[in-house]
């Protein structure tokens, strides 16, 4: 029986097969072919949606390996310009997740026209913070810089840093839109579209940067350049097919007000949980300042590698944010929890295959980005935790995409401020007390790829073995 809006599943709702009810001997030995249509669901959406996230953090690999050649300074300087961008652009990753549980679960419910509405307001909402960024940050992009530690770098990596960051802000209105209307698409379960945008923006951002900072001479502020003009580029692509979606569906493309508080305030907790998490990952990068250039600038490279894999577990998160959105909207809980299974499996899997992966790799990857010895070796190092921690990194990843596409946003929000309250300490005293150098590089990520991980694995499974997060109906 299709659940009741806004119905918490109770636990009785989910009793085990016994041998008194036969019944429950026939759903067993059907489970199968259903486990194998999910299976086909789930690569269904995550393949192409492993392209499209596989393909973004290429921008600052490439950025990276074109940046590198200039010189360490420039690297590490890179490093610190890049992790403010990401933070201001991330930290808005609601525009995305929340677009898409909200899409999916209108989807799940029949109310395609309303789905799509509501994503036209996120991408209006999207706008409208995305100016607000850039015209902000350009004046404080001084402060912003010192304050993850430029201030006492080694001469030079502060103006790079500056000098990247101020001519990259102009791209993140563009960004930001490209996550509200990924969200539409993912929600629509349409992530071939979000594959092409992304693979052929890495593509042209790879050209545009190997062009402009050694071609015209531009240098690292070429590198910014060429990312700006291939955000809006992407930009332009995303919204020519969702308004040509709209048109067909007879949405309105004007914004509704009540469309953009709405999609404003269910990503409020979701805010909250990215804001932790951001200021985790840029206190990571300020701790890994203090280390060194060589240290730093290996530090940037190693997070773009780690960020690559976590984005290529992300896919059969997105995968779980679509699924269970829809399923939810629909009423099918029990199709929620098999689908959650199976994609646990997965996550595990990828996690194992990535693990070995890197760790074949971590000794050859030095050479791509830079000719410092020290840079490569604490490069070694560092990837090598990555690669350990990789199969943690599946599970969590997966689960965290099953609970934002059930829109349990409130939940997340306090477990990522939790776990960031704890992990904060264990930083700080590794770059007070640890040694410098490669040594201290990799006891910093033992604490950040490996305690935060396992962390955050123990606090996702209690939940999701919970029932309160199983709520149906077209809204959370």
């Amino acid at each position: 029986m299709r659940q009741c809006f806004g119905q918490t599943v109770g636990a009785e709702q989910r009793t085990a097969p016994t041998a008194a009810h036969p019944q429950n001997e026939v759903s067993r030995l059907s489970r199968n072919p259903r486990r194998t249509a999910t299976d086909q669901q789930i690569l269904a959406l995550a393949l192409p949606a492993l392209g499209a996230l596989v393909a973004e953090p290429l921008f600052l690999l490439a950025d990276s390996a074109i940046v590198g050649r200039l010189g360490t300074t420039e690297l590490a300087g890179l490093g610190i310009a890049a992790g403010i961008l990401t933070t201001a652009v991330y930290v808005f990753i609601f525009l995305a997740y929340g677009t898409t549980s909200s899409v999916a679960r209108l989807m799940g419910a029949g109310e395609r026209t309303k789905a799509i509405a509501i994503g036209m307001d996120a991408a209006w909402l999207a706008a409208a913070i995305g100016l607000a960024v850039a015209l902000v940050g350009y004046p404080l992009s001084s402060y912003a810089v010192d304050l993850v530690g430029a201030a006492g770098a080694e001469a030079g990596v502060r103006d790079a840093a500056i000098t990247y960051l101020r001519w990259a802000l102009p791209g993140v209105p563009a960004m930001l839109i490209v996550l509200a209307l990924v969200g539409v698409l993912r929600g629509l379960q349409n992530t071939r579209v979000t594959l092409w945008i992304a693979v052929t923006g890495a593509v042209v951002n790879a050209v545009l940067n190997l062009l402009l900072v050694h071609g015209v001479g531009w240098g690292i502020a070429g590198s910014a350049i060429g990312t700006t003009l291939t955000q809006c580029g992407m930009a332009i692509a995303a919204i020519g097919y969702v308004v040509g979606d709209a048109r067909r569906a007879g949405v309105r493309l004007r914004p509704h007000l009540a469309g953009v508080r709405l999609a404003g305030r269910t990503g409020v907790p979701l805010f909250i949980r990215t804001v932790a998490m951001r200021f985790l990952l840029l206190l990571t990068t300020a701790v890994a300042a203090g280390f060194g250039a060589p240290a730093l600038a290996a530090h940037q490279v190693a997070l773009n590698v780690w960020n690559l894999l976590a984005l290529g577990l992300d896919a059969l998160a997105i995968a779980g944010q679509a699924l269970t959105g829809t399923a939810l909207g629909a009423g099918d809980v029990q199709g929620v929890r098999d689908a959650t299974e199976r994609m646990v499996r997965w996550g595990i899997g990828a996690g194992v295959i990535f693990a070995g992966v890197l760790l074949v790799c971590a000794g050859v990857l030095g050479p791509l980005f830079s000719d410092d010895p020290q840079v490569r070796s604490a490069l070694t190092g560092a990837l090598i935790v990555a690669a350990v921690t990789q199969p943690i990194a599946g599970y969590v990843f997966v689960l965290d995409g099953v609970l934002i596409g059930a829109g349990d946003g409130r939940f997340l929000a306090w477990a990522a401020v939790a776990q960031t309250a704890l992990y904060a300490p264990a930083a700080i005293a590794i770059g007070l007390w640890g040694p410098d150098g490669k040594a201290g590089l990799v006891w910093l990520w033992v604490a950040f790829a490996g305690g935060w991980m396992v962390v955050r694995a123990v606090v996702l499974r209690r939940r999701e073995r919970a029932d309160q997060w199983l709520v149906t109906g077209a809204y959370r």
